[in-house]
């Protein structure tokens, strides 16, 4: 009996979230605009406040899927720029975009990106990973990991003044993972665009200034 109920309040939770997400405002505009995702705008309203993306750099897109982010950055870099990507799920490809699908948590992956990289030093690291949020507490500690991790790579790959933009949830370790960007940058700003549902933990950490080591 309390797996059926159980069952039903995860459907009835399923078609919520469809409805919802049918009628958001932002899925629509991603569809008429030729864009893969909502999240698109989150990307395009930090680079219309930031102007983190210029012609001719090196990018690094982890958590790519299904690609509206390399979308943006492949125009906004164009012809002399190189953007690599990298997802755990799969990417229909796209055009001025070297994609690599696997998990980054596994050293493989990594090693991929660098063999990708061809020694390329990287202006800027770009992370919307995040674990499949079911809304309990062992998805925070999942989520700072996936960061944590692209925090590293960013550090190791990252040429001097190079920039990190990562997806944070804040909660526990939230903190803790700022002082800890902030040993390696210079700078630090805080993102919540308009496109970041208003119920959603999610902010963006925007890093510049990296000091190389």
């Amino acid at each position: 009996m309390s797996v059926r109920i159980h069952n039903q309040k995860l459907s009835r939770s399923s078609k919520d979230w469809m409805r919802e997400h049918l009628e958001d405002p932002y899925v629509k505009r991603a569809q008429k605009d030729g864009y893969r995702s909502r999240a698109a705008y989150k990307l395009l309203e930090i680079q219309q406040k930031d102007k983190i993306f210029k012609q001719g750099m090196t990018v690094v897109d982890l958590g790519s899927a299904p690609g509206s982010w390399s979308q943006i950055v492949a125009t906004l870099v164009g012809d002399k720029g190189r953007v690599i990507a990298s997802d755990i799920l799969e990417m229909d490809a796209l055009p001025d975009v070297h994609f690599i699908q696997g998990d980054f948590r596994e050293e493989s992956v990594f090693n991929d990106l660098l063999t990708a990289l061809d020694g390329r030093p990287v202006d800027l690291v770009i992370s919307d990973m995040a674990p499949n949020i079911g809304g309990n507490g062992s998805d925070q500690p999942r989520a700072m990991y996936l960061c944590e991790l692209a925090l590293d790579f960013a550090v190791r790959v990252l040429k001097p003044n190079g920039q990190f933009l990562v997806k944070v949830f804040q909660g526990e370790g939230y903190e803790e993972y700022r002082k800890a960007m902030m040993q390696s940058f210079t700078s630090l700003k805080s993102r919540k665009p308009e496109a970041s549902r208003a119920r959603s933990r999610e902010v963006y950490l925007l890093a510049t200034g990296f000091k190389a080591r």
